[in-house]
This record gives structure tokens, C-alpha cells and sequence, in this order.
């Protein structure tokens, strides 16, 4: 009989419990393929972005954008344009949950601060290791996207309040937010 008692305390620590990790481990391959679709979804949907422009550039414009864009993705002056999309998203998190993920498949919620910096440089320093930060608010079915050799993020989706408060955290930072022409 201690054995059989024995046998079920052992079957109630090993078994039981890694039944329930199977049980999270589906759960979280649903996730997984629940943000691949909703990243597909949100990026159809109406979009805005943070610049350092105050307005979309005229696609007939005399001036030098291009020339200027790439100016500002230079060092020393690309490092703090990370350094203001980085601060944005640190003060968004203040307000939302935020999950971060490099290839729409592997998603990390709230992560600390400073790996926050860490992912925002990694796709938008000099030599980037990661091509694109995709920044999802999936509760409230919003999407940010960041992308190498850009001066800019995308934000898909947004909610009217998100919107008010994102051009405020932007402008704390030297940004704007807009509204370009939808295609």
C-alpha cells in the first residue's frame, strides 16, 4: 500500500505537472499563430507614423529628403534617432503591454528596458542585425513596426486615445505623428 501512495504522490508531482506544461506549450503555439495572422491582418489595416517630419514630403518635392534621410542615418546622429523611437515605446509600455517580436513568430511581453533598447538598436543601428521590430498591442488589435535604414515607425490600426497619447510621448521626443497618404 506505501508503495501504490508513493507511486501516486510521484505520479501528482511529475505527471500531473507536465501535463499542464504540454497544456501551456499548445496554448502558446496557438498564440504564436494567432499574432502571425493578426500581424498579416494589421498590416492591412489604416496607418500612421512617428517621424522627424512634421508632415508626409510631396512624392514631386524639390527638395533633398533622401539626401537628408540618409544624413540622420549616419552616425553619430543615427544613435539618436534609435534613442527617441527606443524612449517612445519605454513610455508606451508604461501604458499598454507591449510584445516585441523580430520575426512575427517568437514574441516576448513586457520585456525589461533595456533589452527593449537592445531590440530597437538592433534593427535601426548602423549595422543591423534584425531587419524589422514588430510592436504589438494585441489587445487592443494595434500593430508598430520599426524598420532598418528608415527615420521612421508604423503604427497600424490605432485607436484614437493611443493616438493622443502617442503624439504626445513623440513630441516629448522631438517626433511627430501623421497620418500619410493610405495606398
Amino acid at each position: 500500500m506505501r508503495g501504490f501512495s508513493c507511486f501516486t504522490w510521484l505520479l501528482e508531482q511529475i505527471v500531473l505537472p507536465l501535463s499542464k506544461i504540454c497544456k501551456i506549450a499548445h496554448e502558446l503555439k496557438v498564440m504564436v499563430k494567432d499574432n502571425d495572422k493578426t500581424v498579416e491582418r494589421l498590416l492591412q489595416r489604416p496607418y500612421w507614423v512617428i517621424d522627424m517630419l512634421p508632415k508626409q514630403v510631396p512624392q514631386d518635392n524639390k527638395g533633398q529628403f533622401f539626401v537628408v534621410e540618409r544624413y540622420y542615418l549616419e552616425e553619430p546622429r543615427h544613435k539618436r534617432v534609435c534613442r527617441q523611437f527606443a524612449a517612445v515605446l519605454l513610455k508606451l509600455n508604461c501604458y499598454y503591454d507591449l510584445t516585441f517580436s523580430h520575426d512575427a513568430e517568437h514574441w516576448q511581453l513586457n520585456p525589461e528596458p533595456e533589452k527593449i533598447v537592445l531590440m530597437v538598436n538592433a534593427c535601426l543601428s548602423k549595422n543591423p542585425t534584425e531587419e524589422c521590430l514588430f510592436v504589438s498591442l494585441a489587445k487592443d488589435e494595434m500593430l508598430l513596426t520599426l524598420q532598418r535604414d528608415t527615420t521612421h515607425t508604423t503604427i497600424y490600426n490605432p485607436t484614437q486615445e493611443f493616438l493622443h497619447l502617442l503624439r504626445q510621448l513623440a513630441l516629448a521626443e522631438g517626433l511627430f505623428v501623421w497620418k500619410p497618404k493610405q495606398s
